[in-house]
């Protein structure tokens, strides 16, 4: 299921941009396992799991793309529209951009964000978005290029509520015990 190594090597390999198919979502997952690791982007608010393909392209199929070489997928695209009640403007938002480490620097996902961006301004988008970690500077850099400004600090925090959860359980448990003792009027 892999990539051959002889494709792998190829200074210019024939990489066609498509849109993905249901018989795509298993290569996608895989690859996307492969490039958004938690321990390399560890404060994504989005986490890549196995669900990720599929909601994506139940959201929006037309535009979810990969690019694909020799029947092997080398990349993909994959992002949502936004309409938003009492407005005129609908978004597109690119959530998920990825290429084979061994097929990058070969213009695949500058490729892959042309076609998103020319399929998501036939859906009626006026305004693309995208995001990425503030220290991803290969990403910002690419990002730039495409032609995005206004970069916008975001800052996501995170609230591990193990403790909480455990003083929540021990007061509905307590309170369960009090409901069931005798005497108490039940009705």
């Amino acid at each position: 299921m892999g990539i051959p190594e002889d494709l792998k090597k190829m200074k210019h390999p024939n990489v066609e941009i498509r849109r993905m198919e249901i018989d795509d979502f298993a290569t996608v997952f895989h690859l996307g396992e492969t490039l958004f690791k938690a321990e390399k982007v560890p404060n994504l608010y989005r986490t890549w799991d196995e669900f990720e393909v599929i909601s994506m392209y139940q959201a929006d199929p037309e535009i979810c793309l990969v690019a694909e070489s020799d029947d092997h997928i080398v990349g993909f695209a994959m992002g949502t529209t936004i309409s938003k009640s009492h407005s005129a403007w609908k978004y597109g938002h690119l959530v998920w951009l990825g290429v084979e480490p061994a097929f990058q620097r070969q213009n695949i996902a500058r490729r892959l964000f042309n076609r998103f961006r020319d399929l998501a301004m036939e859906a009626g988008v006026r305004m693309l978005l995208v995001d990425t970690e503030a220290d991803n500077l290969p990403a910002i850099r690419f990002f730039q290029k495409m032609g995005f400004g206004n970069p916008e600090q975001h800052m996501y925090l995170t609230l591990n509520v193990a403790s909480q959860r455990r003083e929540y359980q021990e007061k509905m448990n307590h309170r369960q015990q009090q409901n069931r003792r005798p005497g108490k009027n039940h009705g």
